[in-house]
């Protein structure tokens, strides 16, 4: 997922689009033959999947191949894909309608359903894989930062955890994070006991966690 990052933001965009695809593993029928495998009980009775069904661990690597395949037979033009998530982007929003429009049909005709509430753009702001991207640049959506910042004092080693499990997304996004919050690290430890003293607070107060999120 990085790596698409990494390459979205070296194209420097204006205007973007998404393209969700709608129950994309539901859209996969199981061969005959396979469908055995998938076989359980529920009260009594058995029952088995004949579509690509959702928690196999395997299910997310043959349902990207599978779209990927899909849309390279379909010529479909320049995208970043992540299993049922597509984005495009352009210089100009008609641009981008175009290239949407077109990889739309490429899936239709493949067999995809596609929701057009689910189709974001185009739009010189937009969200992909829960980063906002404007400008060619990524950024930490404004919902993320402030459902950060409204967090209470931490008052205990579970509370702290989650707090840096919270903001550990968002490390390449933070100057200095290891920095930051090697602090907090210190007091998640077993050997150590949870004591948030005045100058705990210094490190991380409430005020610093909006700066630390810019």
């Amino acid at each position: 997922m990085l790596e698409l990052q990494y390459e979205l933001e070296s194209k420097a965009a204006k205007w973007y689009a998404t393209i969700d695809i709608a129950s994309a593993f539901f859209s996969i029928p199981l061969a005959a033959e396979c469908r055995a495998q998938f076989a359980f009980t529920w009260k009594g009775v058995q029952y088995t999947w004949n579509r690509l069904p959702q928690g196999w661990k395997h299910s997310p690597t043959i349902c990207h191949g599978l779209i990927q395949a899909a849309l390279e037979k379909g010529e479909a033009p320049e995208h970043l894909q992540y299993i049922d998530d597509i984005i495009v982007w352009g210089n100009t929003a008609g641009e981008v309608f175009e290239k949407g429009e077109k990889i739309i049909q490429i899936l239709l005709k493949a067999g995809f359903a596609i929701k057009r509430s689910k189709v974001k753009g185009p739009a010189q702001e937009i969200q992909f894989l829960g980063v906002k991207w404007q400008d060619g640049r990524r950024q930490i959506p404004t919902e993320v930062i402030n459902k950060i910042t409204a967090m209470s004092p931490l008052t205990s080693k579970k509370e702290t955890q989650a707090f840096l499990g919270a903001i550990g997304f968002w490390r390449m996004h933070i100057p200095e994070y290891s920095q930051i919050v090697s602090p907090l690290y210190l007091v998640t430890r077993k050997k150590n006991d949870f004591h948030w003293a005045l100058n705990s607070s210094k490190p991380l107060p409430r005020s610093s966690r909006r700066s630390l999120m810019r």
